[in-house]
């Protein structure tokens, strides 16, 4: 996949004081959307807007493309 995490969000979301069990009780991100983000699975655009609100962050500080061996670019 050539968009992927650029930082551990898990671990960014607990240093900002939100547990993965604070998380899911103040319903803020749901847990098949927890069980993604900790595999490096991409989320939804919806989620990121949560994390980033969470992290006081831009999407761009979370996620970065990096070219594939192989894969030809377009244009």
């Amino acid at each position: 996949m050539a968009i992927r995490y650029k930082v551990d969000i898990m671990s960014e979301l607990k240093k900002k004081g939100y547990s993965s069990t604070k998380i899911r009780e103040e319903k803020l991100i749901g847990q098949s959307y927890l069980q993604q983000i900790r595999h490096g699975e991409l989320v939804s655009w919806k989620t990121i807007n949560t994390i980033c609100s969470l992290l006081e962050c831009q999407p761009g500080d979370l996620i970065e493309y990096v070219k594939e061996d192989g894969v030809q670019e377009r244009g």
